[in-house]
């Protein structure tokens, strides 16, 4: 059975309580479709909080699925999240806020936090399968085209596992929320949209023939 978010006091949305999402069914259409992770941890003495690529697998071995991050096994910060608990963020900024005061200005975004025991994956088929479908966030079907990485390669990549379980998420959209008064004075109030927007895929100075057609498509996606 598939857990509610926010099932532990640690995941749960006080503040702004009317933005929380109750379906999980959401926080996975929204993980799939942001590109870029944060996952924060204590380093010695004091927090670290980093970007990482990522991905999620539903069907993983951890409790309600498990968000995989990439990262180097040189990284102080990913010996530093074996075995402890992390925080993995995901934001997508969708909007400029403009109300008529300095209070009421915010953003439009959807946003998710996930709490939870990391592991770094040890097992090689599950190491694979986790970089595969990283490469695949990126660049759907991309990982099939590619050949086999190196036993060099592979001993220098290191990937987390974290369960999705513990999970919240909200999200904001639509125009400011104002004082009556400052509707009634008559000063403007409204949003910029804000979206991804890919360029022509550029081709490296040694690359041969035409783009191929898994970059094609996603550059026409996002």
């Amino acid at each position: 059975m598939t857990t509610s978010l926010e099932p532990t006091a640690r995941t749960t949305v006080n503040r702004g309580r009317n933005r929380s999402v109750a379906d999980r069914d959401q926080l996975h259409a929204f993980l799939a479709d942001a590109l870029v992770a944060h996952l924060g941890v204590v380093v010695g003495e004091h927090p670290v909080v980093l970007p990482a690529a990522f991905a999620i697998d539903l069907d993983g071995p951890d409790p309600d699925g498990t968000l995989y991050v990439h990262g180097s096994v040189a990284a102080g910060w990913l010996r530093a999240a074996q075995d402890a608990t992390v925080c993995v963020t995901v934001t997508e900024l969708d909007g400029l806020v403009a109300a008529r005061s300095a209070f009421h200005h915010s953003m439009n975004y959807r946003s998710a936090v996930v709490i939870g025991p990391a592991r770094v994956v040890d097992d090689p088929d599950e190491r694979q399968h986790a970089l595969d479908l990283v490469v695949d966030h990126m660049i759907p079907g991309r990982s099939a085209t590619l050949r086999a990485s190196t036993r060099k390669e592979l001993a220098a990549t290191a990937v987390l596992a974290v369960p999705l379980r513990e999970a919240s998420m909200k999200a904001r959209d639509g125009g400011p929320v104002d004082e009556p008064e400052d509707v009634d004075a008559g000063i403007w109030g409204g949003h910029i949209p804000l979206r991804r927007v890919a360029g022509e895929p550029v081709a490296g100075e040694d690359a041969s023939g035409p783009a191929p057609a898994d970059v094609v498509r996603r550059a026409a996606s996002l």
